[in-house]
């Protein structure tokens, strides 16, 4: 059973892009999966992403993924609404994970913008909409052009806000105005992907998050998110600014090495990392001890 949802948060405000925990042999840690997916949801989200970038998708194998999906279902059950990653650079194989992931039972599926080949706009509708017609799943875009070398253009998204199960986009572009007209015109409901970028989204019309940074600070979003929903803008800013460091500090190299730093830190699953991503080295995990230290984060 999934959570309830509305039109107006399809999959609830605060989600935490999961990282994929490993075992010290690099084998899937599947208990670590389970445990961590439920400390994020007493902490406070009310969804999870797995198998997307943060996940270490593009390492793990389709059977993993599966297994992924079906554990951190059972650690949550119907408490948060659980969001499997599909996405690739080819729409077959796409499809396939999408079916899969509404086989082992998820609530809705995360289809980021192929990457690597660069396609057309025509080329990106169809990839999305081929994924979507393949399950009865709502399903949540990612628009990430740093990954994926392609903006998904706003004229692009307002045509895919006619499919009924593409609800949703996850808008981790930086561009502000794109994405103010496509809410202006369609009712795409928009999550931030860019944690820096969190509370300026919510200022035009975002209803939530996905984040990395929730692995760490879930609490601290949802009162944010509360706060600007309530009306205290003053409040929200002063949780945007109080956070910061740690948007920064998670950032300073790739999102994942630092995130399961971090997580050990914190006595948390986590685990290795799988190449070509490497572990954080002494000086980064010092540097990492600073930031998170300065944005209120206990270790």
């Amino acid at each position: 059973m999934a959570p309830t949802s509305t039109p107006q948060t399809p999959f609830g405000r605060v989600l935490t892009a999961m990282v994929t925990p490993f075992t010290a042999d690099g084998t899937l840690d599947l208990p670590g999966a389970r445990r961590l997916a439920a400390h994020l949801v007493d902490a406070g989200n009310d969804g999870l992403v797995v198998n997307g970038t943060t996940g270490e998708s593009p390492t793990t194998s389709d059977a993993e993924k599966e297994q992924l999906v079906r554990a951190v279902l059972e650690a949550v059950g119907d408490r948060a609404f659980v969001v499997a990653g599909v996405g690739t650079n080819d729409t077959r194989h796409s499809v396939e994970l999408a079916r899969q992931a509404e086989a082992a039972g998820a609530h809705g599926l995360l289809v980021v913008t192929p990457y690597y080949n660069k396609p057309p706009q025509e080329g990106l509708y169809r990839h999305f909409t081929t994924v979507a017609d393949a399950t009865g799943l709502p399903v949540m875009l990612y628009d990430i052009p740093g990954r994926s070398a392609v903006p998904v253009e706003t004229e692009t998204l307002v045509r895919l806000a006619e499919h009924p199960r593409i609800v949703a986009n996850k808008d981790a572009k930086g561009d502000l105005a794109s994405a103010s007209w496509v809410m202006a015109r369609t009712d795409m409901v928009y999550y931030s992907g860019e944690d820096v970028l969190n509370l300026p989204l919510l200022s035009i019309g975002a209803v939530g998050v996905v984040s990395v940074v929730g692995h760490l600070v879930s609490a601290e979003l949802r009162a944010m998110i509360d706060a600007f929903t309530a009306g205290d803008v003053a409040k929200a800013r002063e949780i945007h600014q109080r956070l910061l460091p740690v948007y920064t500090g998670i950032f300073r190299t790739q999102g994942v090495i630092l995130t399961k730093a971090a997580l050990g830190l914190q006595g948390l699953p986590a685990g290795p990392l799988r190449l070509p991503l490497i572990e954080a080295d002494e000086a980064q995990i010092a540097q990492l001890r600073q930031d998170l230290s300065a944005g209120g984060v206990e270790l």
